[in-house]
């Protein structure tokens, strides 16, 4: 085509080649670096607020608990999707430091309806409240003990969904999602994180559908018109990470080679409208294990399968043990959503292998997973992507402290204060130690429980210092971030000029931060220095000399701490 040279003629090809500059240049480039801005969007869910409090965990989990120690439950489900029913058959291997326990308190909502209770191959009887089955021994208890109960209902859907019957294109789809506290709207169980037990799960089902759950498939059972997927843990799981998927899923899987030279089974799970845009945004995981096993240690449950499975839930994914589930809205074949794959691989180091011993201390799973994310991108990318996926994850964080968060468990504070915290314990004790205390961290507490005093432990064994101020005033005690002023005076000297450099603390989170500091100065000759300083007051003053005069400065220049800084006036 052959345009006339006019102004609007020219402007028209000027837009044009500007809108094919976008098309073939930025936009691509947008798609890459989506990762760095990505939120995880489980925390922006409207989670009902009112079952997040210390009254309902201590009436759900009651200290008679504790005497017991779940080893293994075997799961029988059986899916009725017409009538959002299913049948359970549950058998509970336990053993007690009180064999003269005058109950066993198990969680399980009351509308589901137990037909049969058996204790050690006896009938027991029961007491029902609204989450707790207590069932009556009728003599001491042995060593081992077997309860196996056999119910059916319809399960609630409470959370942030736990018990899902949905319909798609047609075809019924049931997943679950039991965190923190609702695996027992569906089974029986000890539903608190810190009791983990091994897990036999059997999901029947239509014979049409694939049927999806934690650990390894062992066998899938023919029986006319309905099938039986019985998938087994090698490894303990708590009961919040147990799940079934159950849908019209097509598959591909493939093996991944470990640091160790150990073979993993690596699956991906899709529905057939997803299926394509599932195996392009899922290919990546190959190098995501390979990132994290470099930096953190070997893939943990490597007896298993690492599965990422399309399922209804629409806010985002969830990290079930050895299966993740991934929203269908965030599967497009345009890797759009890397953060989230990431964050979700990275619980199977922080949060499924290490769990947390208490809700507490739900920290050490999501700001340790949401710092991988930077983790991995600085590893793939340098030091700017580590910059960049930070400052994404800034943040006011007035509403609490990190540890105890209560009635923001799922909440940014937890996600990208966590994040940060481990950031900034990373500049207080530097790279070595850092990684060091993340790899004995794992190995320590790989397949049981940790608290938030644990992790501390770990970091003080690790460096041999005392860091009880870095974790009140970022995790125990301290909320918000820090906030500060400061000025300088410049006075010549014979050797050059002397800085009189003062920072103020403005915060009302907590009293005194102390933190390192980097400064960097600018001079008129257009070179840079940079100098480091420790505050360890409310108002810090530091005097240095320089050769050259400084014409500004700029504090934590490499983005080091949670803070904002403002020149005074």
């Amino acid at each position: 085509m052959n345009f006339k040279k006019s102004p609007i003629r020219t402007a028209v090809m000027i837009a044009m080649v500007s809108i094919l500059f976008s098309l073939i240049v930025i936009v691509p480039f947008a798609v890459k670096t989506f990762h760095f801005i990505y939120e995880p969007v489980k925390l922006l869910t409207n989670f009902n607020k009112t079952e997040l409090n210390e009254n309902f965990i201590e009436e759900y989990n009651p200290p008679t608990q504790t005497i017991f120690d779940v080893l293994h439950y075997n799961i029988h489900i059986e899916l009725i999707p017409e009538s959002k029913m299913i049948k359970g058959d549950v058998s509970i291997i336990f053993t007690t430091n009180n064999p003269n326990a005058k109950e066993i308190d198990i969680n399980f909502y009351d509308n589901m309806n137990i037909k049969n209770a058996y204790l050690n191959d006896e009938p027991v009887d029961f007491k029902r409240e609204e989450t707790i089955v207590k069932f009556i021994p009728k003599e001491i208890l042995k060593d081992t003990s077997e309860l196996k109960i056999i119910y059916e209902g319809k399960p609630k859907r409470l959370g942030f969904g736990s018990f899902c019957f949905e319909n798609v294109n047609g075809q019924n789809f049931v997943y679950t999602i039991n965190e923190p506290f609702y695996a027992s709207t569906w089974f029986p169980c000890v539903d608190k994180p810190d009791d983990k037990a091994l897990a036999d799960i059997f999901i029947t089902n239509d014979s049409s559908y694939v049927s999806l759950s934690n650990g390894k498939l062992i066998e899938v059972i023919s029986n006319n018109s309905k099938k039986t997927y019985h998938w087994k843990t090698y490894y303990p799981i708590s009961t919040y990470l147990i799940t079934i998927y159950s849908g019209k899923y097509k598959s591909y899987c493939d093996k991944y080679i470990s640091t160790t030279n150990d073979t993993l089974q690596l699956c991906y799970y899709a529905l057939e409208d997803k299926f394509e845009d599932a195996i392009k945004d899922f290919s990546d995981h190959p190098r995501y294990i390979k990132t994290f096993e470099k930096i953190f240690g070997p893939y943990p449950f490597m007896k298993e399968k690492y599965a990422v499975a399309e399922f209804l839930w629409q806010n985002g994914a969830m990290e079930h043990q050895t299966i993740t589930g991934v929203g269908s809205r965030f599967i497009t074949g345009k890797k759009f959503f890397q953060d989230m794959l990431i964050h979700e691989l990275s619980h199977h180091w922080w949060g499924d292998a290490v769990s947390p011993k208490t809700w507490k201390d739900i920290w050490l799973n999501e700001g340790f997973a949401t710092y991988s994310e930077a983790l991995y991108w600085e590893y793939q990318a340098g030091k700017s992507a580590l910059i960049s996926t930070m400052n994404s994850k800034s943040g006011m964080f007035l509403t609490g402290t990190l540890y105890n968060p209560k009635e923001n468990l799922f909440s940014s504070l937890i996600y990208n204060k966590g994040a940060w915290v481990l950031h900034m314990l990373r500049r207080e004790v530097g790279d070595s130690s850092f990684f060091k205390i993340l790899r004995t961290y794992f190995q320590k507490f790989k397949y049981k429980n940790a608290s938030t005093q644990d992790f501390q432990d770990v970091c003080e064994k690790v460096t041999g210092k005392n860091l009880k101020f870095f974790f009140d005033q970022w995790i125990y005690k301290g909320t918000g971030k820090i906030e500060a002023e400061y000025n300088w005076d410049i006075i010549p000297v014979s050797n050059g000029y002397k800085i009189i450099f003062k920072i103020t603390q403005l915060q009302n989170g907590y009293d005194i931060y102390k933190f390192p500091i980097d400064i960097k100065i600018y001079f008129e000759n257009d070179e840079l220095e940079v100098k480091n300083f420790y505050v360890q007051s409310r108002e810090s003053k530091f005097e240095f000399i320089t050769k050259n005069k400084p014409v500004s400065f700029e504090l934590d220049p490499d983005k080091w701490l949670l803070a904002n800084f403002s020149q005074s006036k």
